[in-house]
Parts: structure tokens; sequence; C-alpha cells
């Protein structure tokens, strides 16, 4: 996984920062920051981001192709455009029936007590 983030300042075309890798997820870094990040990914046809629990909610969106986001095993199938957000602790998986290419955002400030 790259962890470097983007140049800051300049115009980008996201579907155009990062390759798809024959049998792989790639992940490029857009920020990351101590209060959450953000992401782009491309997954190859038939690969899958392992099913996973986070502690915070995850914005995800389709920028090219079609994905099948499980939350809590529902199957949620997503095109280029369409954005779903995955609640706080809650088991999900994102799997590729074909190649596509999202941005994933993770928020982890204001969980803080009370806050929520």
């Amino acid at each position: 996984m790259q962890t470097a983030e983007i140049e800051k300042s300049k115009t980008h075309i996201m579907i155009e920062i990062i390759e798809y890798v024959p049998n792989s997820v790639v992940t490029k870094t857009i920020i990351r920051k101590t209060t959450g990040n953000i992401s782009v990914v491309a997954i190859d046809t038939g690969e899958m981001v392992a099913e996973k629990i986070s502690p915070f909610d995850t914005f995800i969106q389709i920028i090219e192709g079609k994905a099948d986001v499980i939350i809590d095993k529902k199957s949620n199938k997503l095109q280029t455009g369409e954005a779903i957000i995955i609640p706080a602790h809650t088991s999900n998986s994102v799997r590729a029936d074909e190649r596509f290419k999202m941005i994933s955002t993770i928020i982890k400030s204001g969980y803080e007590e009370g806050l929520i």
C-alpha cells in the first residue's frame, strides 16, 4: 500500500491517479490524518477487500465500474457515481465482480464520548 499523499493545490483526475494491477487490490492515499483518511482504490475482477469491522463510518464512492459492497452480509450493488456509507462497528467487505475504482473516506473525529 502506498502511503504518500498526492500533491496539494493541484487538480487531479481520480480515475487516472491509480491503475489496475492484475489479480490485485491497489490503494493510493489521498489524505492521511489522525482525524481520518481518504484513499482511492483499484480492485481487479475477482478480487475483494477482506471482511472487517471498523470502529468508524466509511463512505465509499464508485468512480469507475461496478462494485459489490457487502454490509452485515447484505449485498449492495453500486456502479459509477453511486455511494454508500458503511456504519461503524458493522462487518463489511468489498468485492469486484468486474474491476472498479472507488474513493474510500473514513472520518475518525466526532466519535468522542457524548458526540456520537
